[in-house]
Parts: C-alpha cells; sequence; structure tokens
C-alpha cells in the first residue's frame, strides 16, 4: 500500500495565488518576494477525510418557506447603524478596513462602549496593542465607565475557549485579523494560510454560538483589505474606513452586505474626544464655501438613501507642457476624461492645451454619474471666468452623444438642495411634466444637451456682453 505524500505549495502572501515552484515575482499580482512555502495538506478543508467515507443527507427545503426579518443589535450610533442596515446581526461576521491611523480602533472601542452601557457583554480583543494602550484611548475618550471586557492576545483557540466561559457576548471585536494565529496551520502570523484559518475558526464560533464579530483588516498600498481575498466571501460583510488625513471628516461605506445596502454611507468628524457623527453633512461640505469665485459648481448627489450637496471645483489653466495635465482628486479619472472629451466634441470647448485639475472639495470620493454636469460646468466656469449663481445646484448624466440624462432620486435632491436653501436647479428633463416630490421654492431649469450648458454660462462671463448687463439668473431662464 502506497501512502500519498503531501507536496508543498508555494502561496503568495499578497493575492493568494498558489503554484507549484517558488518563483521571486507572483504571476498574479506582480509582487517580487511574496511566495513563501507552505504545505498543500495543512490547514482547515485540508484533504483528510478517509477513504471510502460517506456523507450524511441532509433535507431540502423551498422558496416557499416562511422567513423572518433578522434580529438586529442596535449600537446606539446611528451612522454606523445606517451603514450596517440596521445594528449587527446576531451571528453575523464583520470585516473592516481602513489605512493606518484612520480611526477604526477608535471607532470601534466607541461601538463597544455604545453597547455596553446598553448592559450588553462586549469583549475587545487586541492583538497589536496592551491592555493599557487600549485603556488610556478609553480615558481619552471618555468611555472608561463602560463595562467593556478587554483583552490582548492572539491565540485563536485561547480566544475561543474564553468566549466560550460565562454569558455569550453580543459583540466581539478582533483587531486585527492579521495579528491571529491558530494551532492548525504551521505558518506566521499574518500570510495568507494563517488569515484564513483563524477567521474561518472564528466565523465558526460566531455562527454557532450567535455572536456578532467584528474584525479589523489591515489594507495594501491600494487601499485592499490585506491577505486572501477568500475572507471578504466568507463574512457577512465588507466596510471600508476611508477619509483623508488633511480633513477631519472620515466615511464608512458598506462594499458588501448581506443584511442590508451597500451603497449607504456613515460620515463622522474626528475630534478631540474621538470620532462625532455628522448628521448634516451638506452644511459642513458646503460650510467654507467662497460664493464669488469661478471653477465652482455645487453637485445634489446621491450616497445611498442620503441626498449630499457637495462642491465640485475645477482650474483650467493654459499649459507650457506637450501633454497638458488631467489631475483629479476624489473623482474618477476615466470620468473626467469623459466629460473633457464630450465638451471638446459636442460642447465647443478646447482645452487640448489647457491643463485641468478637478477636485470634490471635502475630502469625500463620489461615485455616482450624476456629478457629470456638474462637474462640466465647474470645467466651463473655470475656463470663462464666469461666475455660476450661488443658489444654484446641478446634477444630470452625460452621454457620449452631449445630451444630458436623467438620474434617479430627483425629488431627494431637491428637497436636500431647498432645505439649505438653494432656490435654482440645472438638471436633466424629467420625463414626465415634474419630478416627483419637487419642492416649489426651486425653480427647474432643464438642460437636454451639453451645448446649452455651455452657452449660458459663456454668456456669464465677464465682459460678454457689454450692451446689456444679464443678470445669473436671466442666464439660465
Amino acid at each position: 500500500m502506497f501512502m500519498v505524500r503531501s507536496r508543498p505549495s508555494f502561496v503568495c502572501q499578497n493575492c493568494g495565488a498558489v503554484s507549484q515552484r517558488w518563483q521571486g515575482k507572483c504571476e498574479a499580482c506582480g509582487e517580487w518576494n511574496t511566495i513563501v512555502e507552505e504545505q498543500a495538506a495543512a490547514g482547515i478543508g485540508a484533504a483528510n477525510a478517509r477513504a471510502g467515507s460517506k456523507g450524511r443527507p441532509f433535507r431540502l427545503e423551498g422558496l416557499d418557506g416562511e422567513s423572518r426579518e433578522a434580529p438586529r443589535i442596535v449600537s446606539g450610533i446611528a451612522e454606523f447603524d445606517r451603514v450596517t442596515g440596521g445594528g449587527f446581526v446576531p451571528g453575523s461576521v464583520l470585516l473592516i478596513g481602513g489605512e493606518p491611523g484612520i480611526g477604526k480602533s477608535t471607532l470601534l472601542i466607541q461601538t463597544c462602549a455604545a453597547l455596553a452601557r446598553k448592559k450588553k457583554r462586549v469583549v475587545y480583543i487586541s492583538g497589536e496593542e496592551a491592555v493599557a494602550q487600549v485603556r488610556m484611548r478609553a480615558a481619552r475618550l471618555g468611555l472608561a465607565d463602560a463595562a467593556v471586557q478587554l483583552a490582548a492576545e492572539t491565540h485563536v483557540e485561547d480566544i475561543l475557549a474564553t468566549l466560550n466561559q460565562g454569558e455569550r457576548p453580543a459583540l466581539v471585536v478582533i483587531d486585527s485579523i492579521q495579528t491571529m494565529f491558530t494551532d492548525v496551520v504551521d505558518s506566521a502570523p499574518g500570510t495568507v494560510t494563517q488569515v484564513r484559518a483563524s477567521a474561518q475558526a472564528l466565523i465558526r464560533f460566531a455562527k454557532t454560538l450567535g455572536t456578532a464579530i467584528v474584525l479589523v483588516g489591515h489594507v495594501t498600498k491600494d487601499g485592499q483589505v490585506a491577505g486572501p481575498r477568500v475572507v471578504e466571501h466568507m463574512v457577512d460583510a465588507v466596510l471600508s474606513f476611508e477619509g483623508d488625513g488633511a480633513h477631519h471628516f472620515r466615511m464608512l461605506r458598506a462594499q458588501k452586505n448581506r443584511f442590508g445596502p451597500t451603497d449607504e454611507i456613515g460620515v463622522f468628524e474626528m475630534t478631540g474626544l474621538g470620532l462625532s457623527e455628522v448628521a448634516n453633512p451638506s452644511a459642513l461640505f458646503l460650510a467654507g464655501r467662497e460664493a464669488g469665485a469661478s471653477g465652482a459648481a455645487v453637485l445634489a448627489g446621491m450616497e445611498g438613501s442620503r441626498p449630499m450637496l457637495l462642491e465640485i471645483q475645477a482650474l483650467v489653466t493654459p499649459t507650457s507642457l506637450g501633454t497638458p495635465r488631467r489631475a483629479v482628486v476624489g473623482w474618477d479619472s476615466q470620468r473626467l476624461s469623459m466629460v473633457l472629451a464630450v465638451l471638446e466634441a459636442h460642447g465647443g470647448v478646447r482645452l487640448g492645451q489647457h491643463d485641468v485639475y478637478l477636485s470634490i472639495a471635502g475630502g469625500l470620493r463620489i461615485y455616482e454619474p450624476a456629478a457629470d454636469l456638474a462637474a462640466a460646468a465647474a470645467l466651463v466656469s473655470s475656463l470663462t471666468g464666469a461666475v455660476l449663481p450661488a443658489d444654484c445646484v446641478f446634477f444630470g448624466e452625460i452621454g457620449l452623444s452631449g445630451a444630458v440624462r436623467p438620474v434617479i432620486h430627483t425629488g431627494l435632491r431637491l428637497k436636500e438642495a431647498a432645505k439649505l436653501g438653494f432656490r435654482n436647479a440645472i438638471l436633466p428633463p424629467p420625463p414626465g411634466e415634474k419630478p416627483e416630490d419637487s419642492p416649489k421654492e426651486i425653480r427647474l431649469r432643464p438642460s437636454n444637451h451639453i451645448s446649452k450648458l455651455v452657452a449660458d454660462i459663456a454668456s456669464l462671463a465677464p465682459g460678454k456682453n457689454p450692451q446689456r448687463e444679464r443678470t445669473r439668473d436671466e442666464a439660465y431662464s
């Protein structure tokens, strides 16, 4: 009888790709010196079943069975609960990632304290900091009175044995999953195999006992959660904590959520006492707006179910280089290239000899195509020197033919603009006679083509029509 010898495999510690031989560069992700030798038969899920063993049949069910809404554990932090879909679901596992120093640990210790004050058992396991360091942060945030149970441990088996004692925890925070290790895998902490095995053991514990677990994950230089991508498939929700170190605002965004929407966003402000919720982010993002400057347009955008007003700033200057610069912050650079091409092809705007800079004020990154019209307005305003009306918002998608296409949630965008004192809106032509839930105090000025937008803004340029001064309001009538 021959015994099958386990052959070693070589696993990339950056992307998790497996190869049969060692090489200096990973063919999957292109990183150098990231391939480590591991035993193929090691770890959870290895081929160690007895030959000839039979499986156990199980019962199959249909789609017409009774289903109930998943219960929730409300944390009390409204912005956090908004992103998770209403709170933590018992037995769910969340993975939260973010750059170092962005505030992940601060947000989670505040969430733990809020739940502990509701008489819930909350456990915070730190693999990177000592208990004294976590206590110092809690004291600085004014959370020392919360009954949060702390520990500094990295051994998964010891952690699970401790959590099984006493009352079932409502929430467990593991900070971070890259520091954990389990005995079932013979490799160093932080490797792809260890991260996968540790995460699977914690997920099995959460599903068995009904405890909600939050895993903190490190991120790579391109903003992705480090470790194997299979961990993101294993967990129930993946949250991204974003922000710019030069701004006080932080955004919590859901990239995956099995129990709620994936397009919600929570806005926080970093203060001396930790992260505070921002109930009205539109007012804060527009707080420092300079009304009399050219190259600035206000976008009535949407983040999930939340309308949000943002300022898009553009700077168009003549270039001295053979290839003009195209720099963008907070928006998709490919989307900017498309808008510039449409402006030149269908709007008659020549930008081939100009450097173009575009920025979303406040440090927020936006993804929706409704920002096309506001970005185009800011670009034309900067090129011509025209000052856009201070009480006007823009939103709409621009097609490659130059047509301005309708977008969703028109009524919510207009209501948010009316609440902040805006009285005019440049928007796509509505499919009906009037957008749904349109506020009476806002004057709608439909724009069906990019050429009309360019002509209206160009007419506001200084010295354009000295015989007859036109007000900005007349230019859009």
